[in-house]
């Protein structure tokens, strides 16, 4: 059986009548609007979901800002944020209620309809993509803030594991010394006040803060390693502490020796020079010997304290010590230095009185240079310490002179004289300059 070919209208025809599904046809026109419509309508989901991520990746740099930072500026953007989030929400609340108001896929959709569809829809869009500048000019305006915080948080898990490191390490130093026989109790006194510190970073920055972990973690470190480093050293500072006992014991007594020898000394020097040659000197002796008593009782105490591994106690007691041995060294040797001195201007004043001589004309010779007349301010002191060693030449003579104070005078007068020198040349540095 031949069936004939249906003519191609026909088929159409019957298609439409018999409700196969598809959409009633009303011409070109509306057509034209419906598929206007809906492209809006596109256009308008598209710059709806760019907003939407742009506002949550946004969101993710408030939170890493907010985590970091308290100052007014971090507060600021907060606030910012949020008055862009309300108005997200209202371009967004227009755009869901025009996409609602409008079925662009119903058959009987008029061009009207769909004229006034892709208005509503192009308005829509068009607060969507002004509201997302506003919200991209406000991220560029993060940035500053942003990078702040991300390179605190990029520090923040490097700074508590090196705080981690650092207290193992000042464990392993301190487990090392106690192994040698070094007790280092205050160091572990301290490395275990650390302990709470050690808590509070194992907790996290989520309960503590950023900031404040961050500070933790840099305080753990640096006091950590100044334990692992201090118990590191312990032996050589225990060696240390027993030679430097050895070697004030024997200056000690060393030193007692030659303050035995004082006493000769200040004989001598009533029998030779009169009594201002000397008076100063009358209490060496006994200065000295209670001095050295003195230092042997804090050697005494010092080395208790280093056998009882008492390490800062020893090294204060062992330098006070040292100052006593020092100031009674001084004491003992001034004797010494008095009668040599005297000794030599007694035997020839004149090597003296031409040595400050030597001294004053050489800081003339500088006051008059390039210059016909000297400045008053070096004159007068010069002058004056022209006058002055005249009087001590003076006052030798006689029987019984002073040559202690002759010699403090001649000194005097080389550091007048050296003072004008340094004035001179600083001023004429100045004016160099």
């Amino acid at each position: 059986m031949v069936v004939a070919p249906v003519p191609l209208a026909v088929g159409v025809l019957a298609a439409s009548y018999t409700g196969g599904g598809t959409r009633r046809w009303f011409g070109g026109r509306a057509e034209n609007q419906r598929a206007e419509a809906q492209a809006a309508k596109d256009a308008a989901a598209a710059a709806f979901y760019e907003l939407d991520t742009a506002q949550r990746d946004l969101r993710i740099s408030i939170e890493t800002i907010t985590a970091v930072d308290s100052s007014p500026a971090a507060r600021r953007a907060v606030e910012d944020f949020e008055a862009l989030g309300r108005r997200i929400d209202e371009v967004s609340g227009a755009y869901i209620t025009a996409v609602d108001a409008h079925d662009l896929d119903r058959d009987e959709l008029e061009a009207g309809a769909a004229s006034r569809a892709r208005t509503e829809l192009d308005r829509a869009k068009d607060e969507l993509v002004r509201v997302k500048g506003e919200l991209d000019r406000f991220a560029q305006g993060l940035g500053p803030l942003l990078d702040t915080a991300e390179t605190q948080l990029a520090r923040l898990a490097p700074a508590v594991e090196r705080a981690r490191q650092a207290l193992r390490g000042a464990s392993g130093a301190l487990d090392a010394v106690r192994g040698a026989g070094l007790r280092a109790d205050d160091l572990a006194a301290r490395l275990a006040a650390l302990g709470p510190e050690l808590t509070r970073l194992n907790q996290g920055a989520g309960q503590h803060g950023v900031p404040e972990t961050l500070q933790r973690a840099d305080r753990v470190l640096r006091e950590a390693e100044a334990v692992r480093t201090e118990a590191e050293r312990l032996p050589e500072r225990a060696a240390e502490t027993d030679k430097r006992l050895v070697s004030l014991r024997t200056r000690a007594q060393a030193l007692a020796n030659r303050a035995s020898g004082v006493e000769p000394v200040l004989s001598e020097l009533r029998r030779r020079f009169s009594a201002a040659c000397w008076q100063d000197l009358q209490q060496v002796p006994e200065q000295a010997a209670r001095s050295v008593r003195q230092a042997e009782e804090k050697l005494a105490e010092a080395g208790k304290a280093r056998d009882e591994q008492r390490w800062p106690d020893a090294t204060a007691l062992l330098t006070t010590v040292r100052a006593l041995l020092n100031s009674t060294d001084e004491a003992v040797s001034a004797a010494g230095d008095r009668l040599q001195r005297l000794n030599a201007v007694s035997k020839d004043p004149q090597a003296e009185i031409e040595r400050t001589r030597f001294a004053l004309r050489d800081a003339q010779r500088l006051a008059m240079t390039g210059r016909h007349t000297p400045d008053p301010r070096h004159a007068r002191p010069l002058d004056a310490a022209v006058a002055r060693l005249e009087r001590a030449v003076a006052g030798l003579e006689g029987r019984h002179p002073d040559y202690w104070h002759f010699l403090t005078e001649t000194e005097a007068v080389r550091d007048a004289a050296s003072r004008v020198v340094d004035a001179i040349r600083e001023d004429r540095g100045g004016q160099g300059r």
